[in-house]
């Protein structure tokens, strides 16, 4: 039986290994590397559009292919990435990618929820203040 280890992009998983079973059981371990420097090459993250997706053509697309014979008499990994040639060209016709949006790609990791809130307080204390409706040491002891 082969173990599959899936990602959402090319090259961020490497040297997958066949390791021995564990213990008695009959399930074989996978190894493998993840590897930093391909996740931080991308600065643009894109996203499948679903909702502007047409399934109907994927569906189409891949019902199309005739499956008993582009995978007859072939090992696993062959069939495999048969499969994936023809899910992935369905993917790129009948799905379009976006910008992926949102605050969480405009922050940098290291401002969690917490910051983000006292950032909040600290905007608004200031509003408050040049609005005249805070006094100056009410604003700095926020600040």
């Amino acid at each position: 039986m082969l173990d599959l280890v899936l990602t959402n992009k090319e090259g961020l998983v490497g040297d997958v290994k066949l390791k021995g079973s564990l213990g008695c059981s009959d399930h074989k371990m996978v190894e493998f590397r993840i590897l930093r420097a391909a996740r931080r090459a991308h600065t643009k993250l894109t996203t499948l559009d679903f909702r502007r997706a047409d399934f109907g053509l994927f569906r189409d697309l891949l019902g199309r292919v005739p499956w008993d014979k582009a995978l007859e008499g072939r090992e696993a990994q062959d069939s495999w990435l048969i499969f994936k040639g023809h899910l992935l060209q369905a993917q790129e016709r009948c799905m379009p990618t976006k910008r992926k949006s949102g605050k969480s790609t405009k922050r940098p990791l290291w401002m969690n929820k917490e910051l983000l809130g006292k950032v909040k307080q600290k905007k608004e204390a200031y509003r408050g203040w040049k609005q005249g409706q805070v006094a100056w040491e009410e604003y700095r002891e926020t600040v």
